[in-house]
């Protein structure tokens, strides 16, 4: 079963990262006022544990990873890279609300072929190969996972009753054009994008929309093949797909992912929003 042997060691780092992230966030005193940029200890820690295994388990690939750590990359095989986020949402983290997730993606030749979504505090697990599904674990039980639950997206069809999820907004200042734009039903607000992904992709919510005028390969690409894998849709605001594997793994363009039924409605009304 192709990507097997990568599934299996990516699920074992993503635990691994998220027990020990467990551990420092219990005894972590919270940042109420916490800036959207900020990094941690438990950031730089989750991520050597990460790096160490899976370059351990193939030391011939790449790695794009969000923090500066001491593991370095020494790729042959620069066709299949590893785009790791060890605490997406790290803002959730130190504000401990919960609101964060471990995120490891391989691309092969800029492609997404795997994406895990760990949330540690939850003990949740969602995780999808190319041509295989998505699936959910929501318990994990001693050393192992869970059960496994298949996903898919929402059937909603109409933006007036559709759930759009977004990070949080200040009550005191209007809407983000975003929503001012799509005019959904509801808005669930949270932090991390693999968090807002994997919601798309278990159906719990219809659709996410990353606006950032500049964003990185680690923030979307293991949330990406999930939604895709659960039956959705993922492309770049003007209908393109999204490109892994830039210079600094930046990204212009936007993101926008969905339940395929909407999403020619939302790249309709979206045209604009951003430059790209």
């Amino acid at each position: 079963m192709e990507f097997e042997d990568e599934l299996r060691e990516a699920l074992v780092a993503a635990k691994s990262a998220g027990d020990f992230i467990r551990t420092e966030y219990e005894s972590f005193v919270p940042i109420p006022d916490a800036p959207a940029q900020i990094s941690t200890h438990a950031d730089t820690g989750a991520q050597e544990i990460i790096l160490k295994h899976l370059m351990a388990a193939f030391p011939g690939d790449g790695f794009c990873a969000e923090e500066s750590t001491i593991l370095k990359s020494t790729a042959v095989n620069p066709e299949r890279v590893w785009v790791i986020d060890p605490i997406d949402g790290t803002r959730g983290f130190a504000m401990k609300n919960g609101e964060f997730s471990v995120m490891i993606g391989l691309t092969v030749n800029g492609v997404p072929v795997l994406g895990i979504v760990l949330e540690p505090i939850q003990e949740r697990t969602t995780y999808a190969v190319r041509g295989r599904g998505c699936f959910v674990c929501r318990d994990f039980e001693d050393d192992e996972f869970g059960p496994l639950e298949r996903c898919h997206v929402s059937t909603c069809a109409t933006l007036d009753s559709a759930v759009l999820t977004t990070s949080h907004m200040n009550p005191n200042k209007p809407p983000k054009p975003v929503v001012r734009k799509l005019q959904p039903g509801t808005v669930h607000q949270t932090y991390s994008a693999g968090v807002k992904l994997a919601l798309v992709a278990r159906g719990e919510v219809d659709l996410y929309v990353n606006d950032y005028p500049e964003f990185h390969d680690w923030d979307v690409c293991a949330g990406h093949i999930l939604v895709e894998e659960a039956g959705g849709t993922v492309t770049e605001f003007d209908g393109g797909a999204v490109q892994y594997g830039r210079v600094g793994a930046k990204r212009r363009g936007g993101m926008v992912a969905t339940n395929g039924r909407l999403h020619a409605e939302v790249l309709k009304r979206l045209s604009g929003v951003i430059s790209v």
